[in-house]
């Protein structure tokens, strides 16, 4: 427009961030032998040594001090520090969010195929929870129960439209974390929404279905339900009686047992600017396309069209997603914590307050044991028949009349950075190799 003076937009460059002038660092670093001197005092279980070790590392996470990277560009003369990062799970914002970029870039580059998606959401009772998010073996059984269940149930409406021995895949991510950092272990499960077919020849054909009815979604969290009790009682974790069954008790509790229960009811935190608790009669629905029966809670009603892959991308990034952000996190004068919801409850609460020994619970509660996988993927069999034994580019996943465009990455909310001294960007460190790529996430449920 004429008169009118474009204002140019400066080039991204590299800004180290100061993780300790953010509250939860602040926090951690007052209040962390405070709180593991009180886990070793009397009557005390203690703290698990990958617990206190990520506490650890995260006060040393982006502080020059403790290691840096030095970055030189040859054409300027510029250089750049970059400083360590403690790369822990389920506590560090920048770490995970750096592990979700990568992550999410790479099932959308190598291995979500272009046909529509859908995700499927199984929330767990509170009692099951605090379970699975310590023995990660019965996590992944449950896992493996649901997607049972939901691929049966796809290959049933397949076959329904004359669609015979179809196959199903779906990537899944575990979160232990809810909106107000309590402990709530569900599943986040990307499933191709239809089936694919063999020819003879090896090519997969994929055959798109309509959105599951209530009714269908009724019938299939019981279902679901019903396989989940039937494997606790083969673990002797649940006891079958006239009432309808109760969980059995658990001989040698976890280290962290008082701090799960404690997070994943979430009694601990007062809040505010909401009312009393709204209770739902039994038997109530929560909306369309979302079932719940016995604490067992089916959500599928979001999808995701098979061209557009920065909304895939962007959902991608949901299921992975930090457990915190900091912005979200706010230290009053008390030395208390405000913890920001993303969305209002029911009861109309925006906020939580915790003391500082409250949120060290509950960041101890959501740290994951060592050697155990948040992602999980199966995708259908080869041309060959066999089952790939990694997740590499699946090019037989691709639908064979849709043409595979380039990926089209996400518009970046965040604003632009101010250059430093030099507008010279080359020097900035690429975060991406930082995160194990996809075949390095994958494993058969």
């Amino acid at each position: 427009m004429d008169g009118v003076r474009r204002r140019r937009r400066r080039p991204r460059c590299y800004r180290r961030r100061r993780p300790e002038r953010g509250a939860l660092h602040a926090t951690v670093q007052e209040e962390l032998e405070t709180f593991l001197a009180s886990r070793r005092g009397p009557g005390a279980d203690g703290v698990p040594r990958f617990v206190e070790k990520a506490l650890r590392a995260f006060l040393r996470c982006g502080l020059l001090a403790y290691g840096i990277a030095r970055f030189s560009c040859e054409a300027c003369g510029d250089d750049r520090l970059v400083a360590f990062s403690c790369k822990a799970r389920g506590l560090c914002p920048s770490c995970d969010g750096r592990r979700m970029t990568a992550r999410a870039a790479d099932l959308v580059d190598r291995v979500l195929p272009y046909v529509r998606h859908r995700q499927w959401v199984l929330s767990l009772p509170f009692w099951l929870r605090w379970r699975c998010a310590w023995d990660h073996d019965l996590a992944r059984a449950v896992l493996r129960v649901f997607l049972r269940a939901v691929f049966a149930f796809q290959r049933r409406r397949a076959r329904k439209r004359r669609v015979a021995d179809g196959r199903c895949g779906a990537v899944t991510v575990i979160q232990r974390f809810g909106g107000a950092l309590n402990l709530n272990v569900h599943f986040h499960s990307l499933v191709p929404d239809g089936a694919w077919t063999e020819a003879p020849d090896g090519q997969l054909t994929f055959h798109p279905l309509p959105a599951p009815t209530d009714d269908e979604l009724e019938a299939l969290t019981e279902q679901i339900a019903v396989r989940v009790k039937r494997l606790l009682v083969r673990r002797s974790l649940w006891i079958d009686d006239d009432d309808g069954g109760r969980p059995a008790d658990t001989e040698e509790p976890p280290a962290l047992a008082d701090l799960y229960q404690t997070a994943v009811l979430g009694r601990d935190a007062e809040r505010v600017g909401g009312g009393p608790r709204l209770r739902l009669e039994p038997g109530t629905q929560l909306g369309r396309e979302r079932r719940t029966h016995g604490g067992f809670d089916l959500h599928a009603g979001v999808t995701v069209s098979a061209r557009d892959r920065a909304a895939l991308e962007r959902l991608c990034r949901y299921l992975l997603r930090p457990a915190l952000a900091q912005d979200r996190l706010e230290r009053l004068p008390g030395g208390d914590v405000l913890l920001k919801l993303k969305t209002r409850w029911s009861d109309g609460t925006t906020h939580v307050r915790l003391t500082a020994q409250q949120l060290l619970e509950r960041l101890s509660a959501l740290i994951p044991r060592p050697r155990t996988s948040s992602t999980t993927a199966c995708s259908p069999p080869t041309p060959s028949g066999e089952r790939a034994s990694s997740l590499g580019p699946r090019q037989h996943l691709v639908h064979p009349t849709t043409p595979t465009p380039p990926r089209t990455p996400p518009n970046d909310p965040r604003p632009p950075t101010t250059p430093g001294p030099s507008s010279c960007a080359a020097a900035s460190p690429s975060t991406a190799s930082s995160a194990p790529a996809a075949a390095d996430i994958g494993s058969w449920p």
